[in-house]
């Protein structure tokens, strides 16, 4: 009994850490800064010109995106550099847009999640 205890409580708390992650993802605006940094590294002024996103929109986001670990940052003279924190996100980023290629029709006819 014990055992099964367990391993509810460890789906439970699977779920809730994919829950958090996909939230990440859940936002146009993270994912068009997410998009960008896709590209390689870059300071706040350049994502507001690749994403059209005003500048405090931006750094609200990116705030986020840090706290959430999906993006990090370091230190360019005056600047500050944001980038994926790990490669495998672009990787992610591509496998959706793979899988939305396959089942696109479904996810645009679908009116329980409207978009932005």
């Amino acid at each position: 009994m014990e055992q099964i205890v367990a391993d509810r409580n460890n789906a439970a708390a699977t779920i809730e850490r994919r829950t958090k992650l996909f939230r990440g993802f859940a936002d146009a605006s993270r994912l068009a800064i997410l998009g960008a940094l896709c590209e390689g590294p870059l300071v706040v002024h350049e994502i507001v010109g690749r994403t059209g996103l005003s500048q405090p929109n931006v750094s609200n986001h990116l705030r986020c995106l840090l706290d959430c670990g999906l993006v990090a940052s370091d230190r360019d003279g005056r600047f500050v550099r944001y980038r994926l924190s790990d490669p495998r996100i672009a990787s992610l980023l591509d496998d959706v847009d793979t899988l939305l290629d396959a089942v696109a029709e479904g996810v645009d006819a679908c009116s329980n999640y409207r978009g932005a």
